[in-house]
């Protein structure tokens, strides 16, 4: 491997660890570092220092609870850090679309099991194509895409709109958006109720209103 991959390689795995522990994090805040480090699956010792370098950086707070022990927060700064990683980690993941089709596909089982029938994409992206060609193998009618800055009425050979309400009936909607998942799952969550919400694993998304801490 040449110094430029590697340090390539380096930076990837630094931003993807950094990710799981903001992830982490938002999650839930009660966690020790030796959680951090079993839920995040790296060493303990590495752990430590990757937390202390979030805490520097403004992205996480650490307040002291009874017993010596730690409850972590994610900050408004850290929550924005989070969305970056996360976008710029599915723009360069190797393994996305294997990943991308086993969640679509484990989603739309679902939607089978539930007897949801009608459903809606939310985000115009490299998922949303992935999600139309997961969607024939199950019976599902897939309605439609909804994002709010799409300028044209079909995406992926499916019907595309700004607003949700123009699809109809809508049983479920598959979160598909790449750049901001969280903020179109919020967006969602005002509108339906939340367990008709589908989120892949791999937009890390939270499910819960996370608890910021300036």
């Amino acid at each position: 491997m040449t110094d430029s991959n590697q340090s390539s390689q380096e930076r990837s795995n630094d931003a993807e660890i950094t990710l799981n522990l903001l992830s982490a994090v938002e999650q839930k805040s009660n966690h020790t570092q030796r959680s951090i480090a079993n839920e995040t699956g790296i060493a303990l010792g590495l752990a430590n220092a990757y937390i202390k370098r979030c805490i520097k950086k403004g992205w996480i707070k650490a307040t002291q609870i009874p017993a010596n022990r730690y409850a972590y927060y994610l900050t408004p700064k850290g929550f924005a850090e989070k969305s970056r990683l996360t976008s710029n980690y599915l723009s360069s993941s190797f393994d996305f679309f294997r990943s991308a089709r086993s969640q679509c596909s484990s989603a739309y089982s679902s939607c089978e099991n539930n007897r949801w029938r009608r459903i809606a994409l939310a985000g115009a992206s490299d998922l949303a194509e992935i999600a139309v060609l997961c969607s024939h193998d199950y019976s599902i009618e897939l309605i439609g895409i909804v994002d709010p800055s799409i300028n044209r009425s079909t995406f992926a050979g499916v019907s595309a709109s700004n607003m949700l309400k123009e699809f109809g009936t809508v049983d479920a909607v598959l979160v598909t958006e790449l750049k901001e998942p969280q903020q179109a799952f919020d967006t969602l969550a005002a509108l339906m109720p939340a367990e008709r919400i589908l989120t892949p694993t791999l937009l890390k998304i939270s499910r819960k209103k996370p608890k910021l801490v300036g």
